[in-house]
């Protein structure tokens, strides 16, 4: 499917009419070599020498990965640096938004008409680029994410077909392929139950089944001359309670700051002026080895966010930026009481979180 603008990074042997890219949320690259007997369906396609693993960048999380699938650019230039952080135009009052609700974090109002999604990310999507080349483009994800701030901002640009099962999902996606057209589909119950119980758990190990079984199911009924690619935007990692710090009661981390966004693997922490070198010397000498700590500066230049960084988007990283090693946690169990009681994490730099699978089959 070659078509001007876009890069043929990966050849195929003869024509390909039609393709989708189905997304797992939380398939982590070594969480399913790990569990390779509950995704033999996966793992056929893993064993494939076509097939490989790609770096999902920093933040490891899914608002980062959705937006580099649908703008093709690292965090520094599509500017989803985590699952929250600070945007200028949301005002004073609003320390940092959540991209995935849209609204401010831990919650608050709707922020659609305040911090609009096509002015926070406004470069051409994927979708709005295929769709100017002539292609058919279709999203396939859940119903209740047609509208979202975060749809707007990077998924703009195709047709929007709402889904509510796994049945539905794998009809819809069979659909949009055999119409010769490109569809991303979108599943997120493997990562809510890894959040939940634990990657790797009997819990989770049974959704992977599921998963397997799904992407068996539209492999099985794929035209001919059409191509499935399954990929993931992070993996996952469960959290050894006995190695989490509590930043809402540690008074050494709150010193200085203004406000804390982030997730429990990767935090922006935003300081009062004149504060940041203090701030940045106290997160690590309170962290030590539980975390890389750097200023934002450092982190910019060790490429975290990829090799450009947008002017706009340098504001949204902290002032100082910490990721936790091993199985540690920046928890704030005050500010964020459920997201605090989880057991799988995902975010920072390990090789857990940063790889996952890309697997491919055409018919």
């Amino acid at each position: 499917m070659g078509a001007p603008g876009f890069d043929a990074r990966i050849s195929w042997p003869g024509p390909v009419r039609g393709a989708c890219v189905l997304l797992i949320d939380g398939l982590g690259a070594e969480l399913l070599a790990t569990h390779a007997a509950d995704a033999p369906v996966l793992t056929a396609l893993a064993d494939q020498s076509a097939n490989r693993t790609l770096h999902v960048g920093f933040p490891s999380t899914t608002a980062a990965g959705l937006a580099a699938i649908g703008t093709g650019c690292r965090s520094g230039e599509h500017g989803f640096v985590g699952y929250s952080f600070r945007v200028p135009e949301a005002g004073p009052e609003f320390d940092v938004i959540n991209a995935l609700r849209w609204r401010p974090h831990p919650w608050g109002p709707d922020l659609r008409d305040r911090v609009i999604p096509e002015v926070v990310q406004p470069s051409p999507t994927t979708f709005e680029r295929a769709g100017a080349a002539g292609f058919e483009v279709s999203v396939v994800s859940g119903a209740e994410h047609a509208h979202s701030g975060l749809t707007r901002a990077i998924l703009r640009g195709a047709r929007y077909v709402g889904v509510h099962a796994l049945g539905d999902l794998a009809a819809e996606v069979i659909a949009a392929v055999a119409g010769n057209g490109f569809c991303y589909g979108y599943h997120a119950d493997l990562d809510l139950v890894g959040h939940l119980h634990g990657p790797g758990s009997a819990a989770w190990r049974m959704q992977l089944r599921q998963v397997d079984r799904l992407v068996e199911s539209v492999w099985a009924a794929l035209p001919s001359e059409c191509l499935l690619t399954v990929v993931a935007d992070h993996g996952m990692v469960a959290v050894d309670r006995a190695a989490a710090i509590d930043i809402d009661e540690c008074e050494p981390l709150r010193d200085g700051v203004v406000a804390v966004g982030g997730e429990a693997r990767a935090r922006h922490v935003y300081t009062a002026e004149g504060a940041a070198d203090d701030v940045l010397a106290a997160w690590r000498a309170t962290l030590g080895d539980s975390a890389w700590v750097m200023s934002q500066d450092e982190a910019i230049a060790a490429g975290w966010f990829g090799p450009r960084v947008r002017d706009d988007v340098r504001s949204r990283i902290g002032d100082v930026v910490a990721a936790a090693r091993d199985s540690a946690a920046l928890l704030r169990r005050s500010v964020e009481p459920m997201e605090s009681a989880l057991i799988g994490h995902h975010g920072s730099l390990t090789s857990a979180e940063q790889y996952v699978p890309l697997l491919s089959a055409i018919e």
